[in-house]
């Protein structure tokens, strides 16, 4: 069953203003009744407490089932922060250096070819200068990408090879890590930040080091101590997983998956082919809240401890090259915004300067969301954690995380 979700303090007591708090649900009511999003779920909590927790519309509109505490969604990239914690915690085992070469494990990587110029079709290659590092992993500098992206040579490499929203019929994680491993990378690890399945390949060193498969060291580690028990790469009750959508682009109104020509990723949650710890997980909203608790309190909720305090704080400083944020040293991102003022920590973004961000922040926050339009941000500063689920594709269609961030920081009275 999902972790339960309830409004836990009075907003007054914790520096809100409840009618301000309000505005969340009026605003975000507006989707649902033009069409822009079937349905979704705010959830604002300050100090662990949830003091705000609203929902609109439907989790199934075609079926009419409305959206509900324990509806499941495909959180996609929130999967990664996940995964980069239970990587830190194998670290912090001392299993491996954030520097060794991946290829310690993972041999197929052990002489990467980078692209320099030249046609998808006839690519000029060179050696990789410098060997693929954890770290690149975790911030997403190894050189790796995404099908999706159609924004580089590379890119259509990954697509011929049968990876854009999913993978090849027939390959496991083993399989799919070794099938990247025969793919250019878009340029030097360590050089320059790309989103990418790096987290994916970060799941599978997990598996070597680990010794076990993905899903069952998660559970093991991660989700079964939090308490995260409707969260996996299996839908655990099918009847309550969300519909999947997409932006129609000639109405803006949210199209059903299904009939949009997208029906096998709509299902995928249902039968997996691989474990995909960049994006293959489902949650709820009351699980997703134990993990941000988790990262609030610096690693332990609940007398649950999963990482240390001086872990997390790490993982949440920028690591990018050079101090610079991801407009500086990024590729064009897949995203509904700029990243000014915003760099990369270990596993999720990193808030260095929300002047340049244009967006109520705080110094320090992480964040990160999903390609469904889901969203999370961690706050230390204010002490704040919120979380927005829907699920519709692509996550640029609508500014939903500027929005709610505004929407929750105008509520702020204290």
């Amino acid at each position: 069953m999902s972790s339960p979700l309830k409004i836990e303090a009075d907003p007054e007591e914790l520096g809100f203003d409840p009618a301000r708090l309000n505005r969340i649900e009026e605003h975000f009511t507006r989707y649902v009744d033009d069409g822009r999003l079937a349905g979704w779920h705010a959830v604002v909590a300050r100090d662990g407490k949830v003091v705000h927790s609203s929902s609109a519309g439907h989790r199934d509109a075609e079926a009419g089932l409305p959206v509900t505490d324990d509806t499941r969604w495909r959180i996609y990239s929130m999967s990664k922060p996940i995964t980069s914690v239970a990587a830190m915690m194998l670290w912090e085992r001392g299993l491996f250096e954030l520097t060794d070469p991946i290829s310690r494990w993972l041999p197929e990587f052990a002489e990467p070819r980078v692209y320099v110029k030249g046609s998808s079709g006839k690519p000029l290659l060179e050696a990789a200068t410098e060997p693929i590092r954890v770290w690149h992993l975790l911030t997403h500098t190894a050189g790796l990408t995404y099908g999706f992206h159609h924004a580089h040579p590379v890119d259509e490499l990954y697509r011929a090879a049968g990876f854009e929203w999913s993978a090849p019929a027939g390959l496991d994680l083993a399989g799919c890590v070794e099938a990247w491993a025969k793919l250019p990378l878009v340029f030097q690890p360590g050089s320059e930040w790309n989103y990418s399945h790096a987290t994916d390949v970060l799941g599978r060193l997990i598996e070597v080091v680990a010794g076990q498969p993905l899903d069952a060291f998660l559970e093991e580690n991660v989700l079964g101590p939090l308490g995260m028990d409707a969260t996996g790469f299996v839908v655990d009750d099918p009847d309550r997983l969300a519909a999947l959508y997409l932006q129609n682009p000639s109405t803006g109104r949210a199209l059903l998956a299904e009939t949009a020509g997208m029906g096998a990723l709509a299902r995928e949650a249902l039968e997996p082919t691989w474990l995909g710890g960049g994006g293959g997980l489902v949650s709820t909203a009351g699980d997703y809240h134990r993990f941000t608790r988790m990262l609030l309190g610096r690693g332990e909720v609940d007398g649950v401890r999963l990482l240390g305090s001086r872990t997390v704080d790490y993982m949440g400083r920028n690591h990018l090259p050079g101090g610079l944020d991801l407009e500086q040293v990024g590729r064009p991102l897949f995203a509904e915004m700029p990243f000014d003022g915003v760099g990369f920590g270990l596993g999720f973004s990193v808030v260095t300067d929300p002047v340049r961000y244009r967006t109520p922040a705080s110094p320090g926050e992480m964040a990160w969301g999903g390609a469904a339009s889901t969203a999370f941000w961690v706050d230390p500063l204010e002490r704040i954690s919120a979380m927005f689920f829907t699920q519709l594709l692509p996550s640029s269609a609508h500014p939903i995380r500027t929005q709610l961030r505004g929407l929750v920081y105008q509520a702020l009275i204290d």
